[in-house]
């Protein structure tokens, strides 16, 4: 079972330590300075990282170096996009807010150990944008097959255009008046019929394609 650790340093300033938020999502997580985490965690754990922490984009190369079957998440006080993919690009399977609600470090924590790729819904619009561009080019997109959404109901369909549109479950939830956990329930659904594994490969999926989208089945 994995383990998730929290790298800290209490020489810097300001001390770099897990937040209170942190500790109430895993109450089993580890967190200590670099000599610590490097040799306790292991294959298959998540090591946090805060962009406070100095020299992190070398850090999280380290870490990856040292073990690249680490999960590393960089978290922020100050997200912003252009940080997000310097995370994202040093090796990071995720980039989320630093005092972020347990519930969703949690589900950040589920998506990257399950090998899935978690960013913010304003990097996602700009990774899923940069790749339309890309494929836009390509004269090899044009012959791409669009993807077949006809395996999922009206409300699965209206989830996974949300979601990859960036949208959070809770943003989701109140669009379309249904509860969070019931916008989870559609989301798990819509991942194991399209084959995709997160959000990120879900709006890669369906980027650009909603001209050509077969009808959906009623619920």
């Amino acid at each position: 079972m994995s383990t998730p650790h929290f790298l800290s340093n209490g020489q810097a300033q300001p001390p770099v330590l897990p937040t209170e938020r942190w500790l109430q999502a895993f109450p089993a997580g580890q967190w200590g300075d670099w000599g610590k985490v490097s040799q306790n965690s292991r294959a298959g754990d998540t090591v946090w990282v805060s962009t406070s922490y100095p020299l992190w984009l070398d850090v999280v190369a380290q870490l990856l170096q040292a073990e690249p079957r680490r999960h590393v998440v960089v978290v922020s006080a100050t997200p912003d996009q252009t940080e997000g993919l310097r995370a994202i690009n040093a090796g990071a399977k995720g980039y989320c807010h630093l005092y972020a609600v347990p519930e969703l470090l949690q589900e950040v924590a589920r998506v990257v150990e399950q090998g899935g790729l978690w960013v913010g819904p304003e990097l996602l619009e700009r990774i899923v944008a940069a790749t339309r561009d890309l494929l836009a080019r390509s004269a090899a997109a044009d012959q791409l097959p669009a993807p077949d959404l006809s395996a999922l109901s009206a409300r699965e369909t209206e989830v996974a255009q949300a979601v990859a549109a960036g949208k959070s479950n809770r943003e989701v939830a109140e669009q379309l008046f249904i509860s969070e956990r019931t916008v989870k329930a559609h989301l798990g659904a819509v991942f194991e019929k399209l084959g995709v594994r997160d959000r990120l490969q879900l709006a890669l999926r369906l980027s650009g394609r909603a001209a050509t989208r077969p009808a959906p089945k009623p619920l």
